[in-house]
């Protein structure tokens, strides 16, 4: 008889951009979260919610941590370099210390929303460039390292987990320092035969075909193999897969994985363990003009540079 087999499903969310209708929107009295962002969550078991550096503010962390918490969905930081003109999607040259600054900000950020909410951040997910770069760079995967480290010695709590590359330098640092290392797939991603990603812009590098993506991240869980774009078989080892929740026909697709898992048997539930759904507080918003209100419009701006 095979083993019970468990996947998780994990979306980047709360990324409203400054000077978009979406942030405007996020602005307003009792906005909640963007409804896109609200159907992918009755989906998902994890979201990587954005810390205000790449997009997201205040209210939309504030708004999604309480969605989250209503559906037993784990709420993960997705840090980013400070870099909101280009979605964070551009490397950036920086010191272990400077970033290690910049990662425990955006983690504190989260987390004070997600508790004023009646719930709180359960693992990292970095966003963008960063999380590429500290697949491979010993010094700012140390930077992350460090801001994980510090933000549980302010919490006085184990570290939260940290969500990468299979592989990549990031986990195996934090796992030698006794930080839960959590491998992740995506599933609309191309692997080469070595098990790292065809580069976007290259032939083979997004799958499109939703059943192929649906019977793809079946494999993932069950682990067995899937093609490399050279033809060979390999086995991806991951806890968690990544759907993106940004590209057209988003929730369709994730319905169509989330559907195929459970019909192949996988157990879909948070890597992080149940999250169970708690009485949220009712918070109401702060008078118009208020200093609490321009701070929330700032978002994370004000945050270390």
């Amino acid at each position: 008889m095979d083993n019970v087999h468990r996947i998780d499903l994990n979306c980047d969310l709360g990324e409203a951009r400054r000077g978009t209708l979406r942030w405007s929107w996020s602005l307003g009295a009792r906005s909640g979260p963007d409804p896109g962002d609200a159907a992918l969550l009755d989906v998902v078991t994890s979201a990587n919610v954005a810390c205000g550096f790449h997009a997201g503010n205040r209210p939309t962390m504030s708004a999604t941590a309480a969605a989250a918490a209503e559906r037993g969905v784990a709420l993960g930081a997705h840090p980013s370099y400070r870099d909101a003109a280009n979605f964070g999607r551009t490397e950036m040259e920086i010191t272990r210390g400077e970033l290690a600054d910049h990662v425990y900000f955006q983690l504190v950020e989260l987390d004070m929303a997600a508790r004023r909410r009646g719930t709180r951040v359960r693992y990292v997910k970095p966003h963008g460039a960063l999380y590429n770069r500290i697949a491979h760079d010993s010094d700012q995967a140390a930077g992350v390292v460090d801001a994980v480290l510090r933000y549980a010695d302010l919490a006085d709590e184990d570290p939260l987990p940290i969500l990468g590359l299979p592989g990549s330098v990031v986990l195996s640092h934090a796992a030698s320092v006794g930080i839960a290392a959590v491998s992740e797939a995506f599933a609309d991603r191309g692997y080469r035969a070595d098990g790292t990603l065809v580069p976007r812009g290259r032939p083979g590098a997004v799958i499109t075909d939703a059943d192929e993506v649906a019977a793809r991240v079946v494999d993932i869980a069950r682990e067995r193999e899937i093609s490399a774009d050279d033809g060979s078989r390999i086995v991806v080892s991951a806890q968690s897969v990544c759907v993106h929740g940004d590209t057209p026909g988003a929730l369709g697709l994730a319905r169509r994985v989330r559907r195929a898992l459970e019909a192949a048997g996988v157990e879909v539930a948070p890597f992080t363990g149940s999250v169970s759904a708690p009485p949220l507080p009712s918070v109401p918003p702060p008078p118009r003009g208020s200093p609490q209100d321009e701070g929330d419009r700032a978002g994370a701006r004000d945050g270390p540079r």
